[in-house]
């Protein structure tokens, strides 16, 4: 009786801890995603961008262009959520000069989803820089972002723009991450931007954010007067956080706010904007 009775408590706080997570999953993700190490092993499988124009980002004007960004569309079986409009709003808007997704691309990591991506990505017409997210890994489903779209941990460089694609899939970066983002940036020319899923900050309580303390001490100190904005979503909600001079920005998520956030960079001041289709 004993033992019936501890195995139901135990069912009833696994099952509160997955409600908790909501949309997030984290606790799945513990005991099915991929390990970090195992992903940044693939750094320079670059599969999805190879036909894109590889890491090279080649500005029409340096001085005056705006680019694009959303987060966990969420993809499922099949259903993009109306990812393809956003095709519309670049071509409506000839400054775009490219898009990042910052993650839960697909909601369960199937490969079929991950097509769907990539054919949707395909009608923008300028580079999409897709970023790993908890989702992207469930049920260790790792395998087909490798052989679909490949590296998790990438830098786009460009003519005055420099993209950092960082891999906090699993609520962490590591330390060869962070040793790479901080070698990187240290010398970099131009407009840094940083691009990741998990938050680093958040208002009040809650377990969607970043798990690491000292990973967010270091990141913010590697970050401080070299970055001038760095892009998360995985909270679904809008936060704007500011250190050391540089703005960390929460996204609202595109599967059911539809919303996105358009850069504009002109004469080295950066604005931003939030819509929503």
């Amino acid at each position: 009786m004993v033992k019936h009775s501890v195995k139901i408590t135990l069912y009833i706080l696994l099952l509160n801890l997955f409600c908790l997570t909501g949309c997030n999953d984290n606790f799945w993700d513990v005991l099915t995603s991929t390990d970090l190490d195992v992903r940044l092993a693939e750094k320079d499988n670059f599969k999805y961008l190879g036909s894109r124009g590889g890491t090279t980002l080649s500005l029409k004007n340096e001085n005056d262009y705006s680019f694009i960004v959303l987060s966990d569309t969420h993809i499922e079986n099949g259903n993009a959520f109306g990812l393809e409009k956003i095709a519309d709003v670049i071509q409506n808007n000839k400054q775009i000069e490219f898009a990042v997704v910052l993650g839960d691309i697909s909601n369960t990591g199937s490969a079929q989803d991950i097509k769907i991506f990539i054919e949707i990505s395909d009608l923008f017409k300028v580079p999409c820089y897709p970023v790993i997210g908890n989702h992207d890994i469930l049920f260790n489903s790792w395998k087909n972002w490798k052989d679909l779209i490949g590296s998790t941990n990438y830098q786009i460089t460009g003519n005055g723009i420099n993209l950092f694609i960082l891999d906090s899939a699993n609520s962490f970066y590591g330390k060869q991450q962070l040793d790479w983002l901080e070698s990187k940036i240290k010398n970099s020319k131009g407009k840094n931007f940083v691009f990741t899923h998990c938050n680093l900050f958040v208002d009040g309580i809650n377990i969607q954010q970043f798990s690491d303390n000292k990973e967010r001490a270091r990141i913010i100190s590697i970050l401080k007067n070299k970055c001038d904005i760095m892009f998360t979503g995985h909270a679904h909600e809008l936060y704007i956080k500011s250190a050391g001079n540089v703005q960390y920005i929460s996204v609202e998520d595109y599967r059911d706010k539809k919303a996105y956030c358009i850069v504009t960079v002109k004469n080295s001041v950066v604005t931003y904007k939030f819509e929503k289709m």
